[in-house]
């Protein structure tokens, strides 16, 4: 019996990028909150939004579900992002 041993590595890497800017601060910014959809983040993401707006000052936070939690977010949501200062994306069971 032989026994055949695979790498799961990519060859290429990953591809260089630049990530965006940190805010300097959330007072007044626009947040958006990508839940996977599963049962355990809503409450979860309830409690982070009260705590966006009520201590860290933020002007609107967005909520988005997307409609499979196993499948990329969906390109309506994403193209929604453009108007958002910043996005938090999430799972939960």
């Amino acid at each position: 019996m032989s026994m055949r041993i695979l790498d799961p590595t990519h060859e290429g890497g990953a591809a260089a990028f630049t990530p965006a800017p940190r805010l300097r601060t959330l007072q007044g910014a626009r947040v958006g909150i990508v839940s996977n959809g599963k049962q355990g983040t809503k409450r979860f993401f309830d409690a982070v939004e009260r705590e966006l707006l009520d201590r860290h000052g933020v002007a609107e936070v967005i909520r988005f579900t997307k409609g499979n939690y196993s499948a990329p977010m969906e390109p309506e949501i994403l193209a929604r992002a453009g108007e958002l200062d910043a996005i938090i994306s999430g799972v939960g069971d």
